[in-house]
C-alpha cells in the first residue's frame, strides 16, 4: 500500500466533521484537493470509506472499521516523533558523563577542554558514581559515556583505553607490612580486607586478588562504597584495601600508601554503551583518544608509582 500520513489524517477529518467542505476549512486546504486525496486514499486501500450524496457524508462499515485504527496509528507517530525530536535535542545540546572517583585523573580536563571546544553548545552533564556502580550508569543508559576502571561486569560495553595505574595497598601507619622493604601480592593474601560495597563479581574478583588465593575466598571484613569510605576504614585499623597510586592526592592521618611490585596493573577508560552510541559520544571518545595521544609525556607520568608524588610540569 503506498499510503501518506497526510492522507490518513484528511480521512479522520473528513470522518469527524462527515463534510468536505467543513473539513477542508479546518485543514486550510482547498476541498477539490481534499476529495482528490480521500480518493487516492480509497484507491490505494480498495475500500470505499464514505457514501456521498449531494446533502450529506456518510461513513461505510469499512470506514468505521478503518477510523479507530487510524486515530491510534497517528497519536502513535505523533508521539514517536515527539520522541526522536526530544532524543535529537539532548543529542545536539547535552553529554550525560558518568565517573568514579579521580575520573580519568589529570587527562579529565584537558578532554572536556577540547570537547567543549570541538562542541560549545553542549552542556556536559557529570555525575558521580560511587563502587556500587563500577559502570558509572553505562549499563542501565542513565549515562552516555563514561570515565571507568576495567574490570567490571556489562553487557554490549565498548572501551578505549587511556592509561594504566599502579595498584597499592592502603594500610594503617603501624601495620606491620610497612617494615617489609617491598611488598608483594602474596603478604596480602591473609590480611583482613576492606571490600567494594557492589554485587559486580569481576570487579571484586580483581580487588580482592581472587587470581592468587587458589580458590579460597578473600577475607573480607567490611565493605565500602567510596575511597573515602575506604580510609577512614583503614585509618581506625578495621583492614587494609587495595586501590591505585592517586590514592595519594587524598592524604589521610595514619595512612601508609604501600606499592605492590607485582600487582597488575588498573586500566582507566572512556567507555560506552553500544546500544546509546551517537554521534555526540563518538565524538567525545575520539577526542579523547586524541588528548591520549597528543599527551604521551603525561600519560606516562600518570603510569608511574610514584606520579602522585610529583609536581606535574607547568608544559603538561
Amino acid at each position: 500500500m503506498d499510503v501518506h500520513s497526510r492522507q490518513l489524517r484528511y480521512f479522520v477529518a473528513v470522518a469527524e466533521d462527515l463534510s468536505f467542505t467543513r473539513a477542508a476549512q479546518r485543514l486550510h486546504v482547498a476541498q477539490q484537493g481534499l476529495s482528490a486525496q480521500i480518493k487516492q486514499l480509497e484507491q490505494a486501500l480498495d475500500l470505499v470509506l464514505f457514501t456521498r450524496t449531494t446533502r450529506s457524508v456518510e461513513l461505510t462499515a469499512a470506514g468505521e472499521a478503518l477510523l479507530e485504527g487510524v486515530r491510534s496509528a497517528l497519536t502513535t507517530l505523533g508521539l514517536a516523533v515527539e520522541q526522536a525530536r526530544v532524543a535529537q535535542r539532548r543529542e545536539s545540546d547535552r553529554l550525560v558523563l558518568g565517573f568514579l572517583e579521580g575520573a580519568a585523573l589529570t587527562l579529565t580536563e584537558p578532554i572536556l577542554s577540547a570537547f567543549r571546544e570541538r562542541h560549545p553548545g553542549v552542556t556536559v552533564d557529570m555525575r558521580q558514581f560511587t563502587y556500587e556502580d563500577p559502570a558509572a550508569g553505562l549499563a542501565d543508559g542513565t549515562v552516555d559515556v563514561a570515565f571507568v576502571r576495567l574490570p567490571f561486569r556489562a553487557e554490549g560495553i565498548r572501551v578505549e583505553p587511556l592509561f594504566t595505574e599502579p595498584v597499592v595497598a592502603l594500610v594503617p601507619a603501624a601495620h606491620p607490612l610497612t617494615e617489609l622493604p617491598e611488598v608483594r601480592v602474596r603478604d596480602l593474601l591473609d590480611q583482613p580486607l576492606l571490600g567494594a560495597d557492589t554485587t559486580d563479581p569481576v570487579w571484586n574478583a580483581f580487588w580482592e586478588l581472587h587470581d592468587h588465593r587458589d580458590g579460597n575466598p578473600a577475607p573480607v571484613v567490611s565493605r565500602s562504597k567510596s575511597l573515602l569510605e575506604e580510609l577512614q576504614k583503614v585509618a581506625a585499623g578495621v583492614g587494609i584495601v587495595l586501590s591505585v597510586a592517586s590514592a595519594r592526592w587524598m592524604p589521610f592521618p595514619r595512612v601508609r600508601l604501600l606499592p605492590i611490585v607485582d600487582a597488575p596493573s588498573n586500566e582507566v577508560t572512556v567507555a560506552w554503551h553500544t546500544e546509546h552510541e551517537t554521534p555526540l559520544v563518538r565524538s567525545f571518545v575520539d577526542i579523547a583518544r586524541e588528548v591520549r595521544a597528543a599527551r604521551p609525556e603525561l600519560v606516562e607520568l600518570l603510569e608511574r608509582p610514584d606520579f602522585a608524588d610529583r609536581t606535574l610540569p607547568a608544559h603538561l
